[in-house]
């Protein structure tokens, strides 16, 4: 078996510092240096000596072509290539050549992308602009090597088209207002206030041949049909098991892909349904952990299809065995090591720390919905709050130790003393004693801190990250501005960092919860402390353009008016899309394939009857039962599809927006699983040489 030297590969196809170092002039590598950090804009000349270093690494390293990879409103990255060929002006020579313009600036159709009315079929350009503080990397594949440039994607009149140029513009918000809130406490030497990501993913890995004998997955990304295997994840066998070996095969293959390309991959294990895994990274800046994230989906596809088999992203590929996410861990670092989320050794007597946490709390509830809006997604819909998933009211997790200094913090204006984490005794000589952690961890948080960081557990596990660090970075800008917009014109900065600190925690003590997240009741108490419960993705959406939404993004420079109520129309139009895409599929398999093989069934039931009875056996219950009760499944499921055309006929003739969207979801999606249960009934019934399709069983348990 094949080794790696891990320090050797890490990175190797990225444009690092060691490499700008090695490639590019030095006056050059000082100029992208300062503007990586501090911001800024390369002149021409020098933007034409950086290109020109570029692409001599990564001609090098086999590349033909390059492209600017963005992130439209697709959900999934985007780019075209062009190769480094070009004609020399002297002598019509062909030349490889790659100028900072080139480098800097593309220009792609921007009418093509989902726009929310922005740009119109004649209104078609749009630009590519690098984003300095993203690595370029190479990626290599069937179509040989690319230079892959990471860029934000706006339009003509500078709107935001796409996931990166929000977050940027989120991302220097914070900094703004966290530099303003570490000022006030006397720090002088932190420059940036970053935030700091790390993603979870989790996916799923079925046969490729199966795969392509089910339309429902070619087409959507998971089963429309399909009853439950005699085995799932029952025995809890399959989480954190040992890893198959064909699985850790692909496992190997992933992390040496991704390593080359500077993602730091760090965890893998198996996850809790039959068949599911894990992906984890480590901490980066926020922008770069988005782009990576991204990466690690592409790549995971990929490898899996060159492993024989299908990498299945959807949050629910499989009803009734556990869905898949992606757990956002969100910290605030500055560029000189500290971590704001850091509750030292003592956080009761932590005022910095304490502040910090108030205002999140403050934020978290303040916007609530938005956040929730952040996740919302059609998949998503059937995972949330399904005893697999954080429920689909946001609170947040605190811990035993936290939520007792709060607690005192309200009762008393200060917290005299700190729940111990104790000591860890298994009652074993051979096991040593260890320290235990301050607090426990709630897996049924959607918002959970866990140590130095929160944890939004919401997204789901084919989205962008995107979403979801613009609304975290930018509530926590705007509660560090307010706290600075008083703090900054006090006579008794200590009395008022106590007194806001208590009066967020105070008024806003109604988000913390440390309960059963899954249990029914919570769902009952949320309601009586008046939280937000938006249950689908259609009932988010609203949250997008909110007068108070509007007003926040627009104060910080992320969006504004026009860009919100755009993302509301985009998100609108694709969940009607996503529905009567599969409301076609459903009908398609029924009508061709499921109906066809069930009459098959049938008629071979009803001459093996009419065979029995001519061999003089009259009382034949069991066949005569089996036949009547297909035949009436039958019926049911000629009904369903019947009504599913005509409601989906209707919604497809309807104008894209709210109104269409309403309407899949509360007359589509019902008529969707009203087919969906005679259906499944008859796969249990139907001999399965006659079945049209692998089975769930087929399908999660095809590596033994």
């Amino acid at each position: 078996m094949s080794t790696i030297n891990l320090e050797q590969t890490f990175g190797e196809y990225v444009f690092d510092d060691e490499a700008m170092r090695q490639w590019l002039p030095e006056e050059a590598y000082d100029e992208l240096k300062y503007i990586m950090e501090n911001g800024g804009e390369l002149d021409k000349e020098m933007a034409d000596d950086v290109a020109e270093a570029m692409k001599d690494w990564a001609v090098a390293n086999g590349c033909t072509h390059y492209t600017h990879w963005f992130q439209p409103l697709t959900g999934v990255t985007a780019e075209k290539h062009d190769s480094f060929l070009s004609v020399s002006p002297d002598d019509g020579e062909m030349i490889i050549s790659f100028s900072g313009k080139e480098l800097i600036k593309g220009e792609p159709d921007a009418s093509s992308f989902p726009s929310g009315g922005l740009r119109a079929t004649f209104e078609a350009r749009g630009y590519t602009v690098w984003d300095y503080t993203s690595p370029v990397f190479i990626r290599k594949d069937a179509a040989g090597a690319t230079l892959c440039i990471p860029t934000a994607f706006c339009s003509y009149n500078g709107e935001a088209l796409d996931q990166k140029t929000p977050l940027l513009r989120s991302m220097e918000a914070l900094d703004r207002q966290g530099i303003r809130f570490l000022r006030l406490f006397g720090n002088r030497k932190s420059k940036k206030v970053i935030p700091a990501v790390g993603a979870e993913q989790e996916y799923f890995l079925v046969d490729a041949a199966k795969f392509l004998d089910r339309k429902d997955l070619v087409y959507t990304g998971h089963t429309l049909f399909g009853s439950a295997p005699p085995k799932g994840q029952e025995l809890d066998d399959h989480y954190y098991g040992t890893i198959r070996q064909k699985i850790a095969h692909f496992m190997k293959e992933v992390n040496e892909e991704l390593w080359k390309m500077g993602v730091p991959a760090k965890t893998q294990h198996n996850e809790v349904a039959p068949a599911q895994h894990e992906l984890a990274c480590l901490y980066e800046k926020a922008n770069v952990a988005v782009d990576h994230n991204q990466i690690v989906m592409h790549t995971l596809r990929r490898v899996a299809t060159a492993n024989g088999m299908k990498c299945l992203l959807h949050e629910k590929p499989f009803e009734g065995v556990n869905g898949s996410g992606k757990h956002n861990n969100w910290s605030l670092m500055t560029d000189d090591g500290m971590n704001l989320l850091d509750p030292g050794r003592t956080p009761n007597e932590n005022k910095q720390f304490l502040l910090v946490l108030s205002c999140l709390i403050r934020a978290v509830d303040k916007h609530a919905g938005l956040l929730r809006e952040s996740a919302a997604d059609y998949g998503n819909d059937e995972r949330l709050g399904a005893n697999e998933a954080p429920p689909t009211v946001i609170s947040v997790y605190l811990g035993d130790q936290l939520e007792d200094v709060v607690r005192q913090i309200i009762d008393k204006g200060f917290a005299s003393h700190l729940k111990g984490g104790g000591v860890l005794n298994a009652d074993i000589k051979a096991l040593p004693e260890l320290k235990m952690d301050s607090t426990d961890r709630n897996r049924t948080s959607p918002f959970a801190f866990t140590g130095n960081k929160f944890e939004f557990r919401m997204v789901g596990s084919r989205d962008s990250i995107a979403s979801a660090n613009i609304v975290l970075n930018t509530i926590a800008a705007e509660a560090f501005s307010d706290v600075c917009d008083i703090l900054e014109n006090t006579n008794d900065f200590d009395g008022d960092v106590e007194r806001i600190t208590r009066e967020n925690f105070r008024k806003h003590q109604r988000i913390i919860f440390d309960g059963n997240g899954y249990a029914d009741s919570w769902l009952e108490e949320a309601n009586k402390r008046g939280l937000v419960n938006l249950p689908d993705m259609v009932s988010a959406i609203p949250e997008l353009t909110r007068e108070e939404t509007v007003e926040m993004f627009s104060k910080f420079g992320v969006f504004d008016r026009n860009e919100l109520e755009s993302r509301a129309e985009v998100k609108y139009e694709g969940y009607a899309k996503l529905v009567n895409i599969e409301a076609r599929v459903m009908i398609d398999m029924t009508k061709k394939q499921i109906i066809p093989s069930v009459i098959r069934f049938t008629k071979t039931l009803a001459e093996d009857i009419v065979a029995l009875k001519n061999c003089g056996l009259s009382d034949i219950p069991v066949q005569t039962e089996l036949l009547e009760r297909t035949n009436k499944l039958l019926i049911e499921v000629d009904s369903a599809v019947n009504k599913l055309i005509e409601v989906a006929l209707a919604s497809s003739v309807m104008e894209p927006g709210r109104e269409q969207a309403l309407y899949c979801r509360n007359e589509v999606v019902t008529a969707m699983k009203a087919l969906r249960r005679p259906v499944d009934e008859l796969e249990m019934i139907v001999d399965k040489n006659e079945w049209p399709m692998p089975s769930y069983g087929d399908l999660m348990f095809f590596v033994c």
